[in-house]
Parts: structure tokens; sequence; C-alpha cells
């Protein structure tokens, strides 16, 4: 599982398909360069808090996308975590873990 760091990456993803859950949004986006790497991109604006606040919902978003997405994301797609203004930070990790596989399920039944 690669890093999204580049702008234009996010840009492309928040054009594509998307889902809600309850405690983040997740977008997703098929790439069409021939890896097959699955690669992740995290943000939170600053609705979801201070700094600190910030890197605390980022932190969990990671450790969830850790354990899902290696095995349920697909090869060649790029996906991007978005915290919740209040809930990412506090919102249960094994919870958010089943909401990212049932989001998962829904933007590849869209693609």
């Amino acid at each position: 599982m690669d890093k999204m760091r580049k702008r234009p990456d996010f840009l492309r993803a928040a054009r594509a398909l998307r889902q809600g859950t309850t405690g983040f949004h997740l977008q997703g986006n098929p790439r069409d360069d021939g890896s097959d790497a699955v690669r992740v991109g995290f943000t939170c604006s600053k609705k979801v808090g201070n700094a600190v606040a910030r890197n605390r919902a980022k932190r969990r978003l990671r450790e969830v996308a850790r354990k899902v997405l290696p095995e349920r994301g697909r090869a060649g797609w790029d996906y991007v975590l978005i915290g919740r203004a209040e809930v990412t930070a506090t919102h249960d990790i094994e919870q958010m873990a089943r909401d990212l596989e049932w989001a998962l399920g829904r933007v590849h039944r869209q693609a």
C-alpha cells in the first residue's frame, strides 16, 4: 500500500466515486497508469479541530486503512479517507473498520 502525496492525485479522487460513513468519508478512483499498487491518502480540514485534533483523526484513519485496505482494496485504485468533525477522533476503531469495508463495497459496485 502506497501513500498519495501529490495534490493532483487528491483532486482526481475528489471527482471520482465517494461514499460517506458515520466516522469518515471515502473517495475511490481507479487509475489507468498500469500500476497494481493500492494508494491511500488522508485529509482532515480545519473543521475537524486544531492541529492536535486533526493529527489524532488522521492517525485513526491510517490505522483503519492499515487493517482493511490490504485485503479489501482493489489493485490500481486510489482511496482518500476524509475525517469528519468531532466524530473521527472519538468513533470506535472497530466500527470504523467495518464502515470502511462497507464503503469499499459500495464504491466498487458503483464503478
